[in-house]
């Protein structure tokens, strides 16, 4: 279902991934966020803004779902991963920009927060753009913890992901990944190769055995060559679970 013009919504994308993990993965839909888990983290203006566009609006309530519904699987203690459109990293409280509408990842942390589910997050973004709207919506909250490397070669990349994982000393209650795939040295970035996906998810899973019982979930943000989004995806999971 295309529901806008830009390349997150473009046919064949979710395909392309999907196709790569079926017969590997078990698949378990999402049911729609409700307006209630949308007002955790955004006004009522900017839910009223994206409402006004009646499919992009499903669809990102999908999205939305699709995040709550991973959370819920880590916290039963299995890792999940969102396979999810429109991304959300860069959706703010009151505004949204880069194919986002509505912070998938930080309605889903948020909401256990809430709920008294979780005390601690932490969310490691490794899309190739700073998630703006997940920094803005946690700005001043120190019970989560985001971070986006910056390094722009693979190796000061997957050493800087190393780095802060290991001067983490306290422990946390989940780990949620912004799960980008536009660094690919064939995407946007340029830069990173299919195998690093691997390392960086295994890297994440071993802080979250060690911090939080194993418990862990990721989201689809960006990643746009469809001809490898899959493998790269394949890939990170092949680590990640």
């Amino acid at each position: 279902m295309v529901y806008a013009s830009d390349p997150a919504a473009q046919p064949g994308r979710i395909e392309s991934i999907f196709n790569e993990l079926q017969g590997q993965f078990d698949f378990v839909k999402p049911e729609l966020a409700s307006v209630e888990d949308l007002l955790l983290v955004h006004s009522k203006g900017h839910v009223e803004y994206v409402r006004t566009h009646e499919l992009t609006y499903e669809i990102a309530l999908l999205a939305v779902g699709g995040a709550i519904k991973a959370s819920e699987i880590a916290l039963e203690g299995e890792p999940a991963f969102g396979l999810i459109r429109p991304p959300g990293h860069h959706a703010s409280p009151n505004s949204c920009w880069g194919f986002c509408y509505f912070n998938n990842v930080a309605v889903s942390v948020e909401k256990m927060r809430r709920e008294g589910r979780i005390d601690k997050a932490m969310i490691v973004d490794i899309d190739l753009h700073y998630g703006d709207g997940t920094a803005n919506i946690f700005q001043g909250v120190d019970e989560v913890t985001y971070f986006h490397p910056d390094a722009w070669n693979r190796q000061a990349f997957q050493e800087e992901i190393s780095r802060f994982l290991a001067a983490r000393k306290d422990k946390v209650d989940v780990v949620a990944v912004s799960a980008g795939f536009d660094r690919h040295e064939q995407d946007w970035g340029g830069m990173l190769k299919t195998e690093d996906y691997r390392t960086i998810a295994r890297m994440t899973k071993e802080f979250a055995d060690s911090k939080c019982n194993g418990r862990r979930f990721a989201v689809l943000e960006g990643g746009y060559n469809h001809s490898v989004l899959g493998k790269n995806v394949r890939a990170f999971l092949e680590g990640f679970m």
